[in-house]
């Protein structure tokens, strides 16, 4: 009951209770007794508040995968006070502090807790035409640069989430200077790059998804479309001989995958993800698309479906009859990446605790793994262990645990898919794990732990030394903001060259925010990122690290 020690012994029980509870579709208002009322005005304030803040762990129906089941058969049984208690405090395994964070007012607590007891209302579906009439071409593709028309290096460049403003600055990791600042959709989930490295593609939650061309003299959009409501995952082609001809993007609702033209984003093909749940076979209305990643052995994505536990590999060869190989996996599949050798792809299926393998050569599942709490890697952390040879590392949500996976089958076959060795982080809470090639270093953030001492900070590792421990940094603290009593640091990130890391200092909406760089073999602060476009700063992503599948 760790995630829910928070609340009283009696509403743990009952949420726990409450976590295989089916989907209410139904009005927008309950009229039962003990269920709180909301004017319509206070409704919709709410639903805004649910999507921005809330719908990605619980998902649109509140059914839960990250997060718990919220629908009301569970939240009524909580009562008003467990519910708002919850939201107020958050919890150590990755529910935020809403409430004493200074993220929502009293006000909006009150007007959650009081959310998520009415009946769920049904989200709209989202279908091609829907996408059509948002598909927009800025720059035609024939208008656009022949030959790159700046003097940045383009590879040393990071794209940097802005996520309450809507935008993403791109920054030079030479001069530390902001190149542009671009309008995005809500929440930019992730930047990805071209196979080439010319493009950009970013993806906010509302399912926005802008095209930059980065050979413009001030890197820019060319295209955009909207491909559903929520959403979280975009990747381009990466196979010889297909390298930027096609791009594919996944919704968290409606549950689906829109493959596209990778140069205007056209919309080409609209595939539903909705079926049956890999272990109980049972209906699932909302299999959300999680992480995606192309192959670098076939024209095929790597497309992982979360509720129903499903990874689909999707060959983009030919739309016409289009080929989907199913494999089994384990529920609630969310990011992941490649070991080092581009071969094999770990996904953490994180409510279930296990880590997934799959095998991009033979498209075939090698191992289901068993880890922590809540394992949340982002795309994970590849090193040599000096005792074990090749490893992927990933860190948890729920626990203070990181969790090494052997990923040598061949030079070292005794250890391979199985966990070698365990470390300890900073607390429950860990988003992101990483490395570079060229480092010694793990760094590991833990942005939603509670503790300040700890979303401030990172633990640090030297993987030659593993057995000595980490070393805790307060990151925050070299910010120098003044107020960073509510920041957050999250996210580490390598320059092209890997030997520096940078780190968002991610704060209130309206408080000043920074980005912190530091050497990555002195651990010693070399810049610090300040400017008032900078809105709670998140995800950075390095164009070269990106483009290569480097981490």
């Amino acid at each position: 009951m760790f995630q829910f020690r928070l609340l009283t012994a009696a509403a743990a029980v009952a949420l726990a209770a409450g976590l295989s509870a089916a989907p209410a579709w139904s009005a927008d208002q309950a009229d039962g007794a003990g269920v709180p009322k909301m004017t319509p005005q206070e409704f919709n304030q709410a639903k805004d508040i649910f999507f921005e803040r809330c719908a990605g762990c619980h998902g649109v129906l509140r059914t839960g995968a990250t997060g718990p089941n919220i629908t009301p058969k569970v939240t009524r049984a909580l009562g008003y006070d467990g519910v708002k208690a919850f939201i107020n405090n958050g919890s150590p395994a990755g529910m935020p502090n809403w409430g004493t964070s200074g993220q929502l007012t009293p006000t909006q607590v009150d007007l959650m807790a009081r959310y998520v007891m009415q009946d769920v209302p049904q989200p709209p579906e989202f279908g091609l035409p829907d996408m059509m009439k948002t598909w927009k071409v800025i720059v035609p593709v024939d208008k656009r640069p022949k030959t790159k028309e700046n003097n940045l290096d383009i590879k040393n460049l990071f794209s940097v989430t802005l996520r309450d403003a809507g935008e993403v600055a791109l920054i030079d990791g030479d001069s530390k200077k902001i190149v542009n600042i671009i309008k995005t959709g809500y929440a930019v989930h992730i930047s990805r790059m071209s196979a080439s490295g010319r493009y950009l593609y970013v993806i906010g939650r509302d399912a926005k998804i802008d095209l930059i061309d980065l050979w413009m003299k001030v890197p820019d959009k060319v295209a955009e479309i909207k491909i559903g409501m929520e959403a979280r995952s975009v990747e381009t082609s990466k196979m010889k001989g297909w390298e930027d001809k096609i791009a594919i993007a996944g919704d968290y609702w409606p549950p689906q995958f829109v493959i596209m033209d990778g140069a205007t984003l056209k919309p080409l093909k609209v595939v539903s993800t909705r079926g049956m749940t890999v272990d109980t076979q049972v209906y699932h209305p909302e299999p959300r698309v999680a992480s995606i990643v192309a192959s670098h052995f076939h024209p095929e994505f790597v497309v992982n479906v979360k509720e129903i536990g499903k990874v689909k590999l999707v060959d983009y060869s030919d739309l016409q009859n289009l080929k989907i190989t199913t494999i089994d996996a384990a529920r609630y599949l969310h990011d992941g990446g490649f070991d080092r050798t581009g071969r094999y792809f770990l996904v953490a299926a994180n409510a279930s605790d296990k880590v997934v393998v799959i095998d991009t050569k033979t498209d075939k599942l090698v191992k289901i793994i068993e880890v922590g709490d809540k394992p949340h890697p982002g795309r994970g952390a590849n090193f040599i262990d000096p005792q074990y040879g090749p490893v992927w590392a990933t860190s948890d949500l729920g626990d203070d645990k990181v969790w090494l996976i052997g990923t040598d089958p061949v030079h070292h076959k005794d250890k391979a898919w199985k966990v070698v060795r365990t470390l300890t982080g900073l607390g429950g809470g860990a988003l992101f794990i990483k490395t570079n090639p060229h480092s010694h270093n793990l760094w590991i953030d833990d942005p939603l732990n509670p503790d300040p001492a700890d979303h401030h900070s990172v633990a640090v590792y030297d993987v030659r030394h593993l057995d000595k421990g980490f070393q805790k940094i307060d990151i925050a603290a070299l910010a120098g903001l003044g107020d960073e009593k509510d920041a957050r640091v999250v996210e580490p990130e390598y320059n092209e060259d890997g030997n520096e890391v940078w780190f968002s200092v991610w704060n209130g909406k309206d408080k000043q925010s920074a980005i912190v760089v530091l050497d990555d073999k002195t651990h010693k602060l070399k810049a610090v990122i300040k400017d008032p476009h900078l809105v709670t700063p998140t995800g950075k992503f390095n164009v070269y690290n990106t483009q290569y599948d480097i981490y």
